[in-house]
């Protein structure tokens, strides 16, 4: 008798599809395993995960148990990758510990030369249609950026995660007093000549931490001194989009630290300084 590992799957975009739900998918996998007569040694759910990657607990949980199956069976392929490269290892490791992978839609099975051909091939369209939505999202986002700064609509942060010193309040960036204290701090000691160790060094001292708690590093607090929110725009790859919050640092004196720290970097190809646009008199401080 064949022991299985059942495997089902939605992302946040599929939950709302009729036919996609993990109860719909459970219901037609165990009725499929009793016909077949296949025994479940586990279902493994990933409820809200991209098939893009292999960062699930349901789907890392079952490749830990694999000695304790002998096949993995789901509903269609593209709940278990929309990757092929993704497949391709996975399907590497099954072949090295002799497992199969049953597609219970497709209809074949991965213990036969052309059901491997035909399982790769399918598998090549569904991360076309994976990289086909992340094109056309990106596309949306593009230009919505494009047109933000022109946009009366109450959510203007382009979904951002609000950086240090800012939260989101109904859509926009307001301040954060107590941390923008601290990123004034970061500006005016790098601008008056201390390393960013030493910086780092005189802040989680004193206990000013960053937002989750963990003590600055050269990296994160690298990234405060070259995020240009805090000179008053947010920005989305190429473009810099003014934001609603109030600003740490004028436009002068961030173009100033990008210039200071452009002169620290031997590589010359990574000596490229990014401004941000400079008005006169504009001081939000």
């Amino acid at each position: 008798m064949t022991t299985v590992a059942v495997y089902i799957r939605v992302s946040t975009e599929e939950q709302a599809i009729e036919g996609f739900s993990l109860g719909a998918q459970e219901k037609e996998l165990r009725a499929h395993c009793e016909v077949m007569d296949y025994t479940i040694y586990k279902l493994y759910i990933d409820d809200g995960y991209s098939g893009r990657n292999t960062r699930r607990p349901g789907y890392r949980q079952m490749m830990e148990d694999i000695d304790s199956w002998d096949a993995i069976v789901v509903l269609k392929m593209d709940r278990i990758h929309r990757n092929t490269r993704n497949f391709i290892e996975m399907m590497d490791i099954l072949n090295k510990k002799h497992k199969n992978f049953i597609s219970k839609q497709e209809k074949f099975v991965t213990n036969t030369a052309m059901g491997r051909f035909v399982m790769e091939m399918i598998q090549s369209i569904a991360q076309l249609e994976s990289e086909q939505i992340g094109e056309r999202t990106k596309d949306g986002m593009r230009e919505k950026a494009e047109n933000l700064s022109e946009s009366d609509d109450e959510k203007r942060t382009m979904g951002f995660t609000p950086p240090f010193g800012y939260r989101i309040q109904n859509g926009r960036l307001v301040d954060d007093d107590k941390e923008q204290e601290v990123v004034r701090y970061i500006f005016d000691s790098y601008k008056n000549g201390d390393t960013i160790d030493t910086i780092c060094y005189n802040l989680n001292c004193r206990g000013d931490l960053t937002r989750k708690n963990n003590p600055w590093n050269k990296f994160n607090l690298r990234n405060i001194l070259h995020n240009p929110v805090y000179a008053g725009y947010m920005r989305w790859e190429e473009l810099l989009i003014k934001h609603d919050g109030s600003i740490v640092v004028t436009a002068e004196e961030f173009n100033a630290v990008q210039e200071q720290m452009a002169k620290k970097v031997h590589d010359p190809n990574k000596k490229s300084v990014t401004y941000v646009p400079v008005y006169d008199e504009v001081d939000f401080r």
